[in-house]
């Protein structure tokens, strides 16, 4: 169960974060969230889909790692091997809460730099501080504050993003058969991606729409991603020849 408290210098003064990657830290998950402004870094590396949050049933932006739950293909007892990590995955164990104040007979939503207090990130020993000795924020809170306003941002852009694709239809769905080294099959289903014969039979004034929005660049960089689904394939056959 998650702990989240508003973070501040009194109560968490002494607090500490771990930043080695690691499957006891909860690295070990097949995709993560990401959004149209990081296509362009995470599609080095990771193939870019899309899914349905469970929670709120919209589409939303993900990097794909392995082909099922608790398995990731970038991680091993060394680290995460890759030079780009999505920062939906840096950003444990903080989140952004919102607080709702009344300025002038207003009400106004703050948002308020959260952390998880039972992630195994958190303790007293060892890792990043997150303040200084004698008060103030160390450098390493205000990168992480930073990196959460940019992730909050694009995750509302992502959102509208994917809106916009689903009103134009460019969304289908996308299914992966696998037979690997050892002969054993896996169904990869409730990922879509973009239906290209759709996307060549949008109008001129479309295409000029989404390019002013930055959007035309991420749909093309989402389509080339798909290319590392070999590389993910190359290194789950890799772990299967090491086992045998």
């Amino acid at each position: 169960m998650a702990n989240h408290a508003l973070l501040n210098s009194v109560d968490h003064k002494n607090l500490k974060i771990i930043t080695k990657r690691g499957a006891e830290y909860g690295d070990n998950m097949w995709y993560a969230m990401t959004f149209p402004q990081e296509f362009r870094s995470a599609q080095a590396y990771y193939p870019i889909f899309f899914t349905k949050d469970p929670g709120t049933g919209k589409f939303i932006c993900t990097a794909l790692f392995g082909f099922a739950e608790n398995e990731n293909l970038f991680l091993d007892d060394s680290g995460w091997h890759a030079r780009y990590i999505p920062m939906s995955v840096l950003r444990h164990p903080f989140l952004i809460a919102r607080q709702t104040i009344e300025v002038d007979g207003q009400e106004q939503e703050n948002r308020m730099l959260s952390i998880d207090l039972d992630n195994p990130r958190v303790n007293t020993e060892q890792g990043e501080p997150l303040f200084l000795e004698f008060g103030g924020n160390s450098e390493f809170l205000d990168r992480t504050a930073s990196m959460l306003e940019a992730l909050h941002f694009g995750a509302l852009d992502g959102l509208t993003f994917c809106e916009r694709l689903v009103e134009l239809n460019l969304l289908e769905p996308f299914s992966l058969d696998v037979t690997l080294n050892d002969q054993s099959q896996h169904q990869m289903l409730g990922f879509y991606t973009i239906n290209e014969e759709r996307l060549n039979e949008l109008a001129i004034e479309t295409l000029q729409e989404l390019k002013e929005k930055g959007y035309l660049q991420a749909i093309y960089m989402q389509i080339a991603s798909q290319g590392n689904i070999n590389s993910l394939l190359d290194k789950k056959n890799s772990l299967i020849n090491s086992s045998t």
